[in-house]
């Protein structure tokens, strides 16, 4: 390899006249910058007058730290290792269960390897995975905050409603509890008001979720080319629904006691 390099370098010196090779090379030379300026200053037909003993002396008094350097020995200074014993090996697997495995074989050789001897590597797609997973963690736990506060808030908002609902029925009440009607019946009333509007809500929230996968999967793939990005499993639907039957039921507790306490009497007379 060191062979083919410095015939191929020879050969461009070769055909490169001193004003090129000057122009070329000084600054990667490691000329220092008044040695520069008065090359530049020298005229290109003077410059090219000079021969190439002239230029081997002259890289002489200009580079003394490079006179007993190699080929070689220049090219490893600048960083090329040898091909028998490199610096780093860069392995690219075809696909993330080619990278598992390797990654395992990694760490079996080195569990049997002292500290000297073990293999030390950087797995930088997962960095890379790393960082987007953490990325999507703390977005997620943005939106998880944001749905528990509008939770939280319609859960204040359906037991206003509800007792809003008892207020208007004050009088409904009192007939009910004149005809026999017991306090838990009251309860159980409003209680089954509660749970039908959460098991409403909750379907057309299921509904609407599942309609909007469709036109959300077409934009993702017409600028991704990702198919069926977006899902909805009939497992988590089923468990929203229920946690929507839930929270209305419980938003609605206090207005349904507060109805089974009214008196009779009292509600009689509400008009």
């Amino acid at each position: 390899v060191f062979e083919a390099e410095k015939v191929d370098l020879l050969a461009e010196l070769d055909n490169m006249s001193a004003s090129e090779f000057f122009e070329t090379y000084s600054g990667a030379l490691g000329m220092n910058t008044e040695i520069q300026e008065r090359i530049a200053q020298i005229p290109s037909f003077a410059l090219n007058m000079i021969s190439k003993d002239d230029i081997r002396q002259l890289l002489q008094a200009a580079l003394p730290e490079v006179r007993g350097g190699s080929f070689e020995k220049n090219l490893r200074d600048m960083g090329l290792s040898d091909v028998d014993s490199p610096s780093a090996i860069y392995i690219y697997p075809k696909n993330f269960e080619a990278k598992e495995r390797i990654t395992q074989i990694i760490a079996d050789y080195n569990a049997s390897q002292d500290d000297e001897d073990q293999i030390r590597y950087t797995d930088y797609v997962g960095l890379l995975m790393s960082s987007v997973t953490n990325i999507i963690n703390a977005i997620s736990y943005v939106l998880i905050a944001f749905v528990s506060v509008s939770l939280v808030v319609s859960s204040i908002m359906i037991g206003i409603i509800t007792y809003i609902s008892v207020l208007e029925r004050t009088k409904e009440i009192g007939i009910l509890r004149a005809l026999g009607a017991s306090k838990r019946d009251i309860s159980r009333v409003f209680t089954a008001e509660t749970l039908i509007i959460g098991l409403v809500a909750g379907a057309l929230g299921i509904l609407i979720t599942w309609l909007l996968t469709f036109p959300i999967n077409a934009v993702i793939h017409a600028l991704t080319d990702v198919n069926a990005a977006a899902v909805l499993p009939v497992r988590g639907a089923l468990i929203l629904v229920v946690i929507s039957m839930l929270l209305t039921v419980a938003a609605g507790v206090i207005p349904s006691v507060m109805a089974a306490r009214k008196d009779p009497v009292v509600a009689l007379r509400t008009e």
